[in-house]
């Protein structure tokens, strides 16, 4: 990712972070967070990023609705609620999501912005001076900055992948692209694959866009297992076969076997 090239080419990231923290002592807070990691705010209302992140999502509650084009559940699709109404009220969906990504890319790549955003014992002050220098430094868009410096304040650095892949969701839905995973024990044959996308795009109808997902499972012995949009059919031999054991141990299912 591009992110990850410029990181590594620009000022060691170990020797940003080190400069962040040297007059930083571990706050009380930070020690119980060793204990109880939370997405939840802390009382820490001093950073003008977040508090410009926060203005925007309360904004938009009151103001025109956006529409969600999926429903997410939980503390991460909340963030990623919150992330995508941003991006589309300030016209920069694809922008925020190739730097969303491009961020949880460069902590894959880079062990030092790994152990910093996993460290709970490091202070929300320190994080979100971090993050806003990265920020600076690779000329995040401001929804972007905001709003990593949203997750540094409280403490959700660590769950920002998780977060992602929930805003992905939602930018595919907004595309109109839907994700079928299937799961086989080798791999689909090209023919094979055409025509499960080709049923798929039917079922699914017009103004939708296929993405297949291909998954290789041997525990599943044959056949495929197809999830998309929190559904799944399973027709691996796998679950035949339990389906056939269950009817054989109980006789009065015999009759509906043989149809």
């Amino acid at each position: 990712m591009a992110f990850a090239n410029r990181l590594r080419s620009s000022l060691p990231l170990q020797v940003l972070v080190s400069k962040v923290l040297r007059s930083e002592p571990v706050s009380a807070t930070a020690q119980r967070a060793v204990v109880c990691p939370t997405l939840s705010k802390t009382n820490n209302k001093s950073d003008e990023s977040s508090r410009n992140f926060d203005s925007i999502s309360s904004k938009n509650n009151k103001e025109e609705k956006v529409k969600l084009p999926l429903v997410l559940f939980g503390g991460y699709g909340k963030y990623a609620f919150a992330l995508y109404i941003a991006a589309v009220k300030t016209d920069s969906l694809d922008k925020v999501e190739s730097e969303i990504l491009d961020f949880v890319q460069s902590i894959k790549n880079t062990p030092e912005l790994s152990q910093f955003t996993k460290d709970p014992t490091v202070p929300a002050r320190s994080r979100v001076k971090a993050m806003a220098e990265i920020s600076s430094q690779f000329e995040h868009s401001e929804t972007t900055k905001n709003f990593l410096a949203v997750l540094a304040e409280h403490g959700g650095l660590n769950h920002v992948e998780a977060i992602a892949k929930k805003f992905v969701e939602l930018t595919m839905a907004h595309k109109g692209i839907v994700e079928v995973n299937v799961t086989s024990v080798i791999p689909l044959p090209a023919e094979e694959e055409k025509e499960l996308k080709e049923t798929m795009q039917e079922i699914l109808g017009q103004g939708k866009t296929v993405k297949l997902e291909q998954k290789i499972d041997p525990g599943i012995l044959g056949g495929i297992v197809v999830e998309y949009q929190q559904k799944m059919v399973d027709m691996s031999i796998k679950t035949r076969a339990r389906q056939m054991e269950r009817y054989l141990r109980d006789p009065k299912n015999w009759d509906e076997l043989l149809l």
